[in-house]
């Protein structure tokens, strides 16, 4: 190992390691069956997600002809990518293992997953009528042959390969589209009391006949392909078009983006697969990925639930926040106090309910608020255009390049504006990522801010399954701080200076500096010294050195970090002060917070940011101080109960593998101590 990888952990191997913790989560024997299976989806979507960005951007830099060590951590790009591949089938090979054992216990709860040649004949016939009236009107089928070209194919479908070997010596090829329209799983009637399901891709092997009876063929195969494509966008310098154009159109053209994945049945025939692989451009620089008879397995995200509740996590109710009323007004609360909402244990609710009282409250002027991914239905649009049709300004920041759901925010951008509500499209070079209202309203002929920052989306979907924190207040300092960065947004050539909050893209660098520096003063003063960080990510080799400075000055720093962590703990000399665990559960988890001892004066900090290079340098992001003292005691509980975890953390090592903590004491599960602890909060 070489000193600059012994100092840092390559950003798309540690990812690599964290879709591996899900993957064990999948594993897990303690985790219900069908939340196992959804699980192997979880691994299957971001590994998607992975080529589509992280390998295809080290896919270019090797393209370029360039080395890239400096920005892959001291790995040639070329290295990294074989790399990759390597540990992606080994992944792949485990997730084949771990989906035959779920399927095996499924079957001990008599829920049997067939295939097309498993079926008794009232199952084949239910599935042929379903094919005929439910499969075969949307079914999208190619023909190919030496001299036509491959129609683009879309990335990520997946697509079953058929080769008919004719009675006339030659082979026809095909491709059968398996759409996202279709239902991926179909439930059979049941038969004495048991379950099955067959997926659609057996449906349609069963059906090839049908689908191929005009050709005369004395033998058919057909298996599962899959392609993954560059999906960065490509914003084209035309003056013409407005930026929302731009964007939309940049969408539509990633589908025509270079393939950077090849995923493909390896019981396929070697000339089924040249010939595939040939028309679709596959060159040695892509990653090929040998695989089972199905793919696309996030899909499995969606695995049918049968009604059978015990094989499901128990739902939670979400908890009220302690003395904050949905029935009474939101704001006439926080003037007396800040409240903490921590979804989902917590109802999402409030913060629909604060926007619904702005709308339609007659003091209310104006309403300002960042938006970065909305629900597919959205409750807190629906109130942002009430809010505009009663009049009030309304001013929306809509980050409409938040990757993969770039036309989703078109389109509600485009709704708003019809209702009269003011889009900013974000500045030029940084993404709005920070999560941010501020509400204006008219109290004895002057204007008093409400408002709430937030770790998270405005989502109520995502809201159910994410973490997050958001903390409503009306500290009018704080607020006057959140009001200059909306400023920004449409003077956007001023840097404005900011009392209280901490903002990307000019200032969290060394705000956090100072606040380290701070401690490490107070440790060579013999004064207490500690700092405990909950990310996502961590990735920014400018954060990762000033952290190891205060690990080298004694400084004792406690780290929960989910996702990639580049920075190596536990090194004698650079880190040894420095322990890191990650938490895969149930839940996602996606607060950012962080804590400074500052001699037993704790500062606390919630924020939209994560220390990576992107976060800091080229985002706007907000990082808001907690100055109420119960909900600052409060995090710092919640904290510990996270860094306490003994059955869902991994601790990770030097080598910058993982392993689950080794306890012998009383067993902690974060996530549900957290609820435990806020519903104990209401008595």
């Amino acid at each position: 190992m070489t000193k600059t990888n012994y100092i840092y952990t390559n950003r798309e191997l540690s990812w690599l390691q964290f879709n591996g913790r899900v993957l064990q989560e999948a594993a897990d024997k303690t985790v219900p069956l069908i939340e196992r299976m959804r699980f192997l989806g979880i691994f299957s979507n971001n590994l998607d997600e992975f080529f589509k960005v992280r390998y295809a951007t080290v896919k270019r830099i090797d393209d370029a002809g360039k080395a890239g060590k400096t920005e892959l951590g001291g790995i040639k790009a070329s290295e990294l990518l074989t790399q990759i591949t390597e540990i992606v089938i080994k992944q792949q090979t485990e997730s084949l293992k771990i989906l035959n054992a779920i399927e095996l216990e499924l079957e001990k709860e008599d829920i049997f997953i067939i295939n097309e040649k498993e079926l008794d004949d009232s199952q084949e016939k239910f599935l042929r009528d379903y094919f005929i009236k439910k499969i075969s009107p949307a079914l999208v089928t190619i023909i190919l042959n030496e001299e036509i070209e491959l129609p683009n194919l879309k990335d990520s479908a997946a697509y079953l390969a058929i080769n008919m070997h004719l009675t006339e010596g030659n082979n026809q090829y095909a491709l059968i589209e398996i759409s996202k329209n279709m239902s991926r799983f179909i439930v059979l009637p049941k038969k004495e009391g048991k379950d099955y399901i067959i997926m659609v891709d057996d449906v349609l092997r069963l059906c090839l006949d049908d689908i191929f009876n005009i050709f005369d063929y004395k033998k058919i195969t057909a298996h599962m392909i899959k392609i993954t494509r560059d999906a960065e966008l490509d914003l084209e310098s035309d003056l013409s078009k407005s930026f929302m154009e731009k964007i939309s159109d940049s969408v539509k053209e990633r589908q025509e983006g270079e393939p950077v994945r090849f995923v493909y049945d390896k019981t396929i025939d070697v000339n089924t697969l040249n010939f595939f692989t040939n028309k679709m451009g596959i060159d040695t620089t892509d990653s090929r990925i040998p695989g089972g008879r199905y793919h696309n397995r996030r899909d499995y995200i969606s695995f049918p639930s049968l009604g059978r509740t015990d094989l499901l996590y128990d739902k939670i109710e979400a908890l009220p926040v302690k003395d904050l009323s949905l029935e009474g007004s939101i704001f006439k609360s926080i003037l007396k106090k800040d409240y903490l909402l921590y979804t989902p244990y917590q109802t999402f609710s409030y913060v629909v309910k604060f926007l619904r009282e702005a709308a339609l409250d007659p003091k209310v002027r104006s309403i300002k608020i960042t938006i970065y991914r909305l629900a597919e239905i959205s409750q807190v649009a629906s109130s942002l255009i009430n809010a505009a049709k009663n009049g009030k300004k309304v001013t929306v920041s809509m980050e409409i390049q938040a990757r993969f759901d770039e036309q989703a925010n078109i389109e509600y951008a485009e709704q708003m504006q019809r209702e009269g509500v003011n889009l900013i499209f974000g500045v030029k070079g940084l993404k709005v990522h920070s999560k941010m209202c501020v509400i204006e309203r008219e109290e004895d002929s002057k204007i008093k801010r409400y408002g709430f920052v937030s770790t998270g989306n405005f989502n109520e979907s995502t809201a159910k399954i994410y973490t997050d924190f958001t903390l409503f207040t009306a500290n009018q300092k704080i607020l006057k701080d959140v009001n200059k960065v909306f400023n920004f947004f449409q003077v956007n050539y001023k840097i404005y200076r900011f009392k209280h909050i901490i903002t990307s893209p000019h200032y969290t660098r060394n705000a956090f500096y100072k606040l380290i520096d701070q401690e490490i003063k107070n440790k060579s003063e013999g004064k207490p010294a500690y700092i405990r960080l909950k990310m996502n990510s961590i990735s920014s080799y400018k954060m990762i050195n000033k952290l190891y400075e205060a690990s080298q000055a004694g400084v004792k720093i406690q780290m929960i970090v989910r996702g990639i962590c580049c920075l190596v703990p536990g090194v004698k000399g650079m880190s040894e002060n420095i322990e890191i665990t990650s938490v895969i559960d149930k839940f996602l988890e996606h607060t950012r917070m962080s804590i400074f001892c500052n001699n037993n004066q704790p500062k606390v900090f919630i924020s939209s940011a994560d220390w990576m290079t992107r976060n800091i340098e080229n985002r706007v992001e907000v990082t808001c101080p907690i100055y109420d003292e119960t909900i600052k005691q409060q995090l710092i509980e919640l904290f510990n109960i996270c860094w306490d975890d003994n059955v869902k953390s991994r601790v990770l090592n030097e080598s910058g593998n993982n392993s689950y903590k080794k306890t012998t004491k009383l067993k902690i599960r974060s996530q549900f101590a957290t609820y435990d602890f806020l519903k104990d909060q209401l008595n």
